[in-house]
């Protein structure tokens, strides 16, 4: 076995060691990987604020309350919203809230529910 250790893709703790078979472990969150297998994949990857990667028709909740541009009031903090699709950019996640309708929010002000 090898000395070396990798991250985990999953939640990115340094601790991935060599499992055997050309595949690699994490002891935190207990995932399975093969780095071939990896850079073949290289889709798009976006975490909430607690370091959980995000899928499209996932329910996230607000984390904290959020002005809205030409709105009489904020994205409250709690907000569950649902059905999210992840795209590409700053705002990285698109999605509907009751009373406001379209929109897009940063991964960083929410946590996977």
């Amino acid at each position: 076995m090898s000395d070396e250790m990798k991250p985990c893709p999953k939640c990115s703790s340094p601790y991935g060691y060599a499992a055997g078979n050309g595949t690699w472990a994490c002891p935190e969150c207990d995932h399975q990987w093969n780095p071939d297998d990896l850079q073949e994949e290289g889709g798009l990857v976006v975490i909430d604020s607690n370091g959980n990667e995000l899928q499209n028709g996932d329910t996230v909740i607000v984390i904290k309350d959020l002005p809205v541009k030409g709105a009489p009031k904020p994205i409250k903090i709690g907000t569950k919203v649902k059905n999210i699709r992840l795209s590409d950019g700053d705002h990285n996640i698109s999605c509907k809230i009751d009373g406001f309708g379209s929109m897009a929010l940063k991964s960083e002000f929410v946590r996977k529910a």
